[in-house]
């Protein structure tokens, strides 16, 4: 399946080498502006940062086919495509009757029986994660009326890593360079680290992962629901849909595993009127539901898997075992790009929960 959502529901079509690549937006409100010159920034400028990413160059320019006229959103469906443009699908021969590790090659190959599109990895492709910031650049927009904010930063790319969100000491000058930088880290000093890192994993033909985190901040307690609508429930299945995400953590995540209960909860304080708690181990989830403290957590984003070094694989014709030497345009890391990929799908989510206790009248658009 390729929606996601309750209140709002989001449809991904196309594949990476096809004429275009779409998304529908069902149950957006009638009346609201879309700042388009925002949204070419967001594709353009943060999803294809710097020098290390692919030399695929895409314009990403983008068309409203439905639910959009006179620059207001009418209440249909929203329908946005963006054409694929700079395509070489002779960097993928006959494939992928040889499929590449660490790619979706070979279950794809088994389970549509060898009529998947393969070309640039078909609808597995990374490319689709440009819808993605265009859900999420509609969805922040009404977001930020309301005063919440979703911010994303580097945390860790091979060996270099930038401190996690100290929730306690963040100042809006903080806030606003996240939400405004290509390569966001909090040590302003790391990202030249991190660059020279995928630098050395370039000239090798490796590559790199890392670690991004996202806070969001002026969540209310009480939304989302237990068990199967829980606020990580919800998160997680629109996070992994991004290629090449391989893990999510909650608050503390996995280092609650070396905590004793005393350590791991959460006290309360009343502060300024409001109920805080004095840590946030918990990434601002009780129950599946928010607590009124800034949701927190962190994702593992895998190394990229294609890679120039000659590698072992299998011939799906012969059934022998072969080697592989990949070619094409690829990124030594997408870590870069994958962050604000992740803030996006977080941006979409966070206003889908919020519509399930709240009417578009709320959000006073």
């Amino acid at each position: 399946m390729n929606t996601i959502g309750t209140q709002l529901k989001l449809t991904f079509f196309g594949e990476s080498h096809g004429r275009v690549i779409g998304l529908v937006i069902d149950g957006l409100p009638s009346g609201l502006i879309i700042d388009e010159k925002l949204l070419r920034q967001e594709l353009l400028k943060r999803r294809q940062p710097g020098s290390e990413s692919s030399p695929r160059q895409e314009k990403d320019d983008f068309e409203f086919l439905s639910g959009y006229q006179n620059n207001r959103t009418t209440g249909a469906a929203l329908t946005v495509v963006i054409p694929n443009t700079d395509q070489r699908s002779n960097d993928y021969p006959e494939t992928l009757i040889v499929p590449r590790p660490g790619h979706a090659d070979y279950p794809a190959f088994v389970k549509y029986q060898g009529h998947a599109a393969v070309a640039g990895g078909g609808i597995f492709s990374g490319r689709l994660t440009a819808l993605w910031v265009v859900a999420g650049v509609i969805c922040g927009q009404i977001l930020g009326g309301k005063n919440i904010r979703v911010i994303s930063h580097i945390m860790q790319i091979g060996a270099i890593k930038d401190p996690a969100f100290d929730i306690y000491n963040v100042n809006n000058k903080l806030l606003k360079t996240m939400e405004n930088s290509a390569f966001p880290v909090i040590l302003t000093e790391n990202e030249q680290k991190m660059r020279e890192e995928i630098q050395k994993a370039k000239s090798i033909g490796d590559s790199l992962g890392g670690i991004g985190e996202v806070v969001v901040f002026g969540l209310d307690a009480g939304l989302g629901d237990p068990l199967f609508q829980s606020v990580e429930s919800q998160i997680s299945q629109a996070i992994f849909s991004i290629p090449a995400i391989k893990g999510i953590a909650f608050g503390s995540g996995f280092s609650l595993a070396e905590m004793s209960g005393f350590e791991a909860n959460d006290p309360y304080q009343m502060k300024t009127g409001r109920v805080v708690t004095t840590t946030n181990h918990n990434g601002g989830i009780l129950g599946g539901m928010t607590t009124g403290m800034p949701l927190q957590y962190s994702v593992v984003i895998k190394p990229t898997p294609s890679i120039s070094i000659l590698q072992k694989s299998v011939d799906l014709k012969k059934m022998v075992d072969a080697d592989l030497e990949i070619r094409g345009r690829h990124d030594p890391c997408i870590v870069p790009k994958a962050i604000h990929v992740i803030r996006a799908a977080t941006q979409f989510v966070v206003l889908d929960i919020l519509r399930q206790r709240h009417d578009w009248d709320w959000f006073s658009l």
